[in-house]
C-alpha cells in the first residue's frame, strides 16, 4: 500500500532492497571441479554459478577483442580474472546430449522416478486476489518456478510467470493490486492489457484513493497502441518466438505467455526435458488426464535423477 501510494518514491529505493536474503542463489565453482559438484550445489538451491577461465594466450587475445568492441561489456573480476556464468539449462542441455550414457533411466516415466514435486506446487485460484500471489511469485524466483492459477475443480488455467512480469511497465503493479489472478493472466497477455480490464485498474485505484498509482496507469494508457508483426513460421507461433509487439513502453513477445507449460505423469524424463529446454523454462507443470493440476517437474529435480543414475553407473560419467 505505501508504494502503491507513493510509486515515483518506491522506484527510488536502493537496489540494496533487491538483493535475495538467501546467499547460496549463486556460488562459485573452480573450473577443475566435476559436473557432481555442479549438481551438488544446484541441488542446495544454487541458481547459478560463477566459474573463473582458465588464462591462456587465446583467452587473451579474446578478451582484448572484447575489451575493444564490447568497451561497456565486462566480465573481468578480482585481479582481471575473467569468468562464466553457468546456469541450470546448461546443465540439462548437457545431459540431454550425453542422454545415451543413462538409457533406460532417461526413457522412464516421470511418475517413476519421484520428482514430482507436490511441496512447491504453488498455486492460487482463478477468482482469488492478484495480490495474495505476491508471496508466491517471491518464492517462485527462489525456485526459478511459476505461480499456477487453477478453476474452482483444481483444473491448471494458466500461470503468473516473473519472466512474463518481467516484460511488463511498471503500472502492472496497479493490476496486482487490483485485479483478480484470473484478470491478471489477461491483463498481462497478448503484448498489452485489454482496455476494460485498464478501465478497472482505474476505477479501483480511484475508489481506494491511490491517486499517485492511478496517474502511472494513466501515463501507460493514454498513448497506449499496438503495431504487431507476423513474420515467423508455423513453428514459430506455436513456440512464440515469432510474434512481436510494442505497447507504449511495453516490448514483449506476443505470445500465449500466461498459457503454461504441461506434461503428465506418464510423460518421459527425455521428453520433459526437451519440451522445458525448448521453451526456455527450468519447469513443467504435471496435469491429470481431466488437467487437474498434480505438481511441477524442475531442472533440479531431473538433475537429482542423474545424480543418483552416475551413483549406480560409477560416478565416472560425471566426473
Amino acid at each position: 500500500e505505501e508504494n502503491l501510494s507513493n510509486p515515483a518514491t518506491a522506484l527510488q529505493t536502493p537496489l540494496s532492497v533487491l538483493i535475495p536474503k538467501s546467499p547460496c542463489l549463486v556460488r562459485h565453482l573452480e573450473p577443475n571441479a566435476s559436473l557432481l559438484d555442479a549438481i551438488d550445489l544446484i541441488q542446495e538451491g544454487a541458481q547459478n554459478l560463477v566459474i573463473p577461465l582458465e588464462s591462456s594466450s587465446k583467452t587473451s587475445s579474446r578478451k582484448k577483442l572484447v575489451q575493444g568492441t564490447l568497451s561497456n561489456i565486462s566480465t573481468l573480476h578480482n585481479n582481471n580474472r575473467q569468468y562464466c556464468w553457468l546456469t541450470q539449462e546448461d546443465i540439462i542441455r548437457y545431459l540431454l546430449n550425453s542422454i545415451g550414457l543413462f538409457c533406460p533411466t532417461a526413457a522412464n516415466p516421470i511418475n517413476s522416478l519421484d520428482i514430482i514435486d507436490t511441496r512447491n506446487k504453488m498455486a492460487l485460484h482463478y477468482d482469488d486476489p492478484a495480490s495474495s500471489a505476491l508471496p508466491f511469485i517471491s518464492r517462485s524466483l527462489e525456485i526459478q518456478a511459476s505461480v499456477a492459477i487453477v478453476d474452482s475443480d483444481g483444473k491448471l488455467v494458466g500461470e503468473i510467470s516473473p519472466f512474463t512480469l518481467n516484460y511488463c511497465d511498471e503500472d502492472v503493479a496497479a493490476a496486482i493490486a487490483t485485479l483478480s489472478a484470473g484478470d491478471l493472466l489477461a491483463y498481462v497477455d497478448c503484448g498489452g492489457p485489454p482496455e476494460d480490464l485498464v478501465q478497472l485498474v482505474k476505477k479501483r485505484l480511484q475508489e481506494r484513493n491511490l491517486e499517485q498509482a492511478l496517474e502511472l496507469v494513466e501515463e501507460y494508457s493514454s498513448g497506449a497502441s499496438i503495431s504487431t508483426s507476423y513474420s515467423s513460421s508455423s513453428s514459430d507461433d506455436e513456440f512464440g518466438m515469432g510474434r512481436s509487439a510494442r505497447w507504449m513502453g511495453y516490448s514483449a513477445r506476443v505470445v500465449r505467455r500466461s498459457e503454461a507449460i504441461v506434461c503428465y505423469p506418464w510423460s518421459s524424463l527425455v521428453a520433459v526435458m526437451i519440451q522445458a529446454l525448448s521453451r526456455r523454462v527450468s519447469y513443467v507443470w504435471v496435469v491429470d488426464d481431466d488437467g487437474t493440476l498434480a505438481g511441477i517437474v524442475s531442472f533440479a529435480g531431473m538433475m537429482k535423477v542423474f545424480r543418483e543414475r552416475s551413483r549406480t553407473m560409477g560416478e565416472g560419467c560425471l566426473n
